[in-house]
């Protein structure tokens, strides 16, 4: 028994994998994929997430989704660099790894942690939630309240006993008409945008550098013109591509041509896109169709991919 053990652990020891980190270095501001996959099982992609480095720092992560925790470790980034969380919204496959990524966060940095996440308005006691998801704060005492989350070893998190380094919880109205500055210092300005993700509220991030501007679409229809707005001459688009050519009217996410369009119309300078649930020749036609909107140079997302927002 114990051979055959150690024989499979060999083994799998042995299988490679896809993944292979690209140098952030060297670039004056760069993003980084952690995960460029959705919520689908996948061996090769992790769930949603991405990094911004400025020089040799990850200064922003946003997204933890599942496999970004053991992503975020590859890409070599320190937890202690960063300046700030931002969770688009609160599907598992976005915001999954957090737990993960908090538990011994307080032994690689003692600065509180700026996160940011959505509401979708205010009630009479704070921001609000809807039928299908809490406000951000709700969800993370949810999860991590020192009496009744379902982590309480996370307490310190929020300010309780236990692990964890604590946060400077924000949460921003996706209802808001026009966007909101999330987070403005060490180089960075965030900006923060709701868009529509059938019911879910969800933000998107244009984080603006002295070296560059990068637009963080997470998961959307695409039918919101100050969406156009928001990314427009932006050096880098992140778009996510989850369903196939010639989908019509999905209330979740954007068909690859309407993926094409929103790039085109908003002039950017490069679109990547992520999230990407397809493979093989599914992969390859979602790609062409939308080649058809966009004529502009366009990355097809991979884990641990490094790329310069003015490359």
């Amino acid at each position: 028994m114990i051979r055959f053990v150690a024989m499979c652990s060999l083994a799998l020891l042995a299988i490679p994998s896809s993944a292979s980190a690209q140098t952030c270095a060297g670039n004056p501001v760069s993003v980084q994929i952690l995960g460029s996959g959705g919520p689908a099982f996948n061996r090769e992609r992790a769930s949603a997430g991405y990094l911004i480095w400025v020089g040799t720092q990850a200064k922003m992560v946003v997204d933890l989704g599942g496999g970004t925790f053991a992503r975020f470790a590859q890409s070599q980034a320190k937890p202690g660099d960063l300046s700030l969380v931002a969770i688009s919204h609160l599907h598992p496959d976005h915001v999954s790894d957090l737990p993960a990524f908090l538990w011994l966060s307080h032994t690689a940095r003692t600065e509180p942690l700026p996160i940011f996440g959505p509401s979708a308005g205010k009630g009479a006691a704070g921001p609000a939630g809807n039928d299908v998801a809490p406000d951000f704060q709700t969800f993370l005492s949810r999860l991590f309240d020192e009496k009744s989350g379902a982590f309480q070893v996370l307490g310190a998190t929020l300010g309780g006993t236990g692990n964890g380094v604590r946060l400077n919880v924000s949460t921003i109205n996706v209802l808001q008409a026009e966007p909101t500055i999330a987070f403005e210092g060490q180089g960075l300005k965030v900006t923060a945008l709701g868009i529509p993700h059938a019911n879910m509220p969800t933000l998107a991030y244009r984080v603006e550098t002295p070296d560059g501007s990068v637009v963080f679409s997470s998961d959307q229809n695409g039918t919101d013109p100050k969406f156009v707005a928001f990314a427009r001459n932006a050096d880098t688009l992140i778009m996510h591509m989850q369903v196939p050519a010639g989908t019509t009217n999905n209330p979740l996410h954007a068909s690859p041509a309407v993926v094409g369009r929103i790039a085109q119309d908003a002039h950017v300078r490069r679109l990547i896109v992520g999230h990407i649930g397809l493979g093989g020749p599914a992969l390859d036609a979602a790609v062409a169709d939308l080649k058809t909107a966009y004529t502009g140079p366009l990355t097809v997302g991979t884990d641990l991919q490094c790329t310069p927002i003015r490359g």
